[in-house]
């Protein structure tokens, strides 16, 4: 073994299949880690981005690529994980119904289970704070909160283990954060965004994640490669 390979350390990145969680593991990858791609599959409305996530994972030819099932349907409680109707109408300034109960705040204690487990100190997580539908667990308070819970809610912190949540995109729009993406040589086209899929497998172009992803594209002056039921 190498002594690059020896000293390079091992990062945990939350991947979800969309844009913003491609950018940050092509982050953590330039960066110099060796990454261990998370992926929960919560029995999502829009399953479609599974497939991306393994796509995403076999092109930055990560360590290892983990699936977790957890089945959020059982708790509910959002148009992903329930009947609920996904919002068409625009962005708007409540929190929609798209959030997911405490979702970041599950995923990221998982993340931190399998980051304490493989001996690593570093996660990774695409949340963003300006370009985004208003959800609670995006904001940075949150992540610096959950930063010093896992030093304190884990055997290998009380040992002197000091974990680090990174979270790159967290002030960059959506536009910088496309402008990323092709400067990393990531096709957006492997990424997901759409939180309801037509039944032909488009995404539907009308949802917020599509029109805030629609927009940074607009603002970069590039066309999305991906095939929208409708663009707006």
């Amino acid at each position: 073994m190498s002594n690059s390979k020896m000293m390079q350390k091992s990062a945990v990145v939350l991947l979800s299949g969309g844009l913003d969680s491609m950018v940050t593991a092509g982050i953590a990858k330039a960066q110099g880690y060796s990454v261990n791609a998370l992926t929960i599959d919560y029995n999502q409305r829009h399953r479609r981005e599974l497939e991306s996530a393994t796509e995403i994972a076999r092109t930055l030819a990560v360590e290892r690529h983990l699936v977790l099932p957890l089945d959020l349907r059982k708790i509910g409680g959002s148009a992903l994980t329930s009947e609920i109707d996904v919002p068409k109408g625009g962005v708007g300034s409540d929190i929609p119904v798209t959030y997911v109960p405490a979702r970041n705040l599950v995923f990221l204690s998982l993340t931190l289970a399998w980051c304490e487990a493989i001996g690593a100190q570093d996660i990774f997580i695409g949340v963003n704070a300006l370009d985004y539908s208003g959800y609670p667990d995006c904001r940075p308070e949150f992540i610096a909160s959950f930063e010093e819970t896992a030093k304190l809610a884990t055997k290998a912190g009380s040992e002197g283990a000091d974990f680090k949540i990174h979270a790159p995109l967290q002030y960059l729009s959506k536009a910088e954060i496309v402008d990323r993406a092709y400067k990393l040589g990531l096709d957006p086209a492997m990424s997901w965004s759409c939180y309801d899929p037509t039944i032909d497998g488009r995404p539907c172009g009308l949802c917020d994640s599509c029109r805030l992803r629609q927009q940074g594209f607009a603002q970069t002056g590039r066309i999305d490669p991906v095939d929208y039921q409708v663009r707006i």
